[in-house]
């Protein structure tokens, strides 16, 4: 598998976190490739990420970019909430705006917000996703069969490319597909493309 250059990550100044969300997802990483008893190399050769971009990560030392926080996540077996933030057992959760884990990427200014709270035993992502005019999410690899996902979007254009599928998202149009192909998405519009994504990797557990 190619590992994904360290030019997908985005560095701190002087190799310090912007943000103290860093530090969470730093130690989660580090936390649950330990659990998984894999080593940076094993990690690197199942998820296609450089091992010293996964140690930068690790080390606070550099932002991933939306596709290699997925692509580690994958290989983590995990959800991308999970990375984001730390595990909670409550039934009832409220998370106030100021609690949710955000993560930008300074170079193209795409913005992912978990909505969700991580909960053990589920596989559910839901992030809200705001991407600038012109600019795109990245290409996300197909994840494992049984995960699923769904999109609805709150303003703008948005172009879906699933596998040899090209979709154009409309405001107020909803999106479902198996993501077991590799897929992308781009704001064709003028103005901000705000959009609702939910990631189901349930399916995975039934398949087991």
């Amino acid at each position: 598998m190619v590992k994904v250059a360290e030019k997908e990550g985005i560095e701190g100044r002087n190799g310090r976190p912007k943000d103290p969300q860093l530090t969470v997802m730093a130690r989660e990483i580090h936390d649950q490739r330990r659990k998984k008893q894999l080593s940076l190399d094993q990690l690197a050769d199942l998820s296609g990420v450089s091992r010293s971009m996964i140690s930068k990560i690790e080390r606070s030392e550099a932002v991933p970019s939306a596709t290699v926080l997925a692509r580690i996540a994958e290989a983590l077996g995990v959800t991308f909430s999970t990375l984001m933030s730390q595990p909670v057992e409550n039934e009832v959760i409220h998370i106030k705006a100021s609690m949710q884990p955000v993560l930008r990427e300074e170079g193209s200014g795409f913005t992912r917000r978990c909505l969700s709270p991580v909960l053990p035993g589920r596989g559910i992502d839901w992030v809200l996703n705001t991407l600038p005019p012109r600019a795109t999410a990245g290409e996300f690899g197909a994840h494992r069969r049984g995960v699923e996902e769904y999109i609805y979007v709150l303003q703008g254009r948005l172009k879906a490319v699933i596998g040899t599928h090209i979709i154009t998202i409309e405001t107020g149009d909803s999106l479902y597909f198996q993501a077991d192909a590799n897929h992308s998405f781009t704001n064709i519009g003028s103005g901000e493309c705000t959009y609702f994504l939910v990631i189901d990797g349930s399916g995975l557990r039934r398949r087991g």
